[in-house]
């Protein structure tokens, strides 16, 4: 398995998650979601973020049949979780109401799935399955799964380093990024699916 180590191939598959990842654009969820009381853990992250992406990677598309589901559907999903995620940072305002038996732990949910390892992030995994080897997509998957870290673990320094100000607008910047990823996700997938009913 290790001959077939690529390093283009590495790079693409690392540039491609990294992009739809988008780890350091999740600063401003992470640093609101501690304002707000939340725990949100960087060596919990980072191995949730792994086995969701190595099991996907591996079972992904059989657990979806498994439920009859298709990629499609999932990405719809996601879509809208990151739409309305998107609109809180935006405008300000708390659409996930907190309740009393709602846990404090905001680690896999909203911070893994479906920040990290959404519906996105995920359906690109399997598309590049048939561009790349095996070892080289692991391999990228492990290195964004290190930058996952880092950000997640040096959140609240880098809102130390860059002030308020333009963590706020970055918030609003990448408020807007969300918004644009889960409009393309929504309608790429509701078309697939529309033409599936026909």
């Amino acid at each position: 398995m290790l001959e077939e180590f690529n390093l283009r191939q590495f790079l693409s598959a690392f540039v491609v998650l990294f992009a739809v990842i988008d780890a350091p654009g999740s600063i401003p969820v992470i640093l609101k979601l501690k304002r707000g009381g939340k725990q949100i853990h960087a060596e919990r992250a980072a191995i949730l973020s792994l086995i969701m992406f190595l099991g996907f990677f591996y079972v992904g598309e059989a657990f979806l049949n498994l439920f009859k589901l298709d990629i499609s559907s999932f990405a719809v999903a996601g879509s809208l979780i990151i739409f309305i995620m998107a609109l809180e940072m935006i405008l300000d305002i708390d659409i996930f109401h907190e309740r009393p038996d709602m846990p404090k732990d905001a680690t896999f949910i909203p911070i893994v799935f479906p920040l990290f390892a959404g519906a996105g992030a995920l359906t690109t995994l399997l598309s590049i399955r048939a561009q790349f080897s095996d070892i080289n997509i692991i391999t990228a998957i492990v290195a964004n799964i290190i930058v996952i870290y880092c950000v997640v673990k040096m959140a609240k320094k880098l809102n130390g380093i860059l002030g308020n100000g333009v963590i706020y607008m970055m918030q609003k910047f990448f408020g807007i990024i969300l918004l644009a990823i889960s409009v393309k996700l929504f309608t790429a997938n509701i078309t697939i699916l529309l033409e599936n009913l026909k």
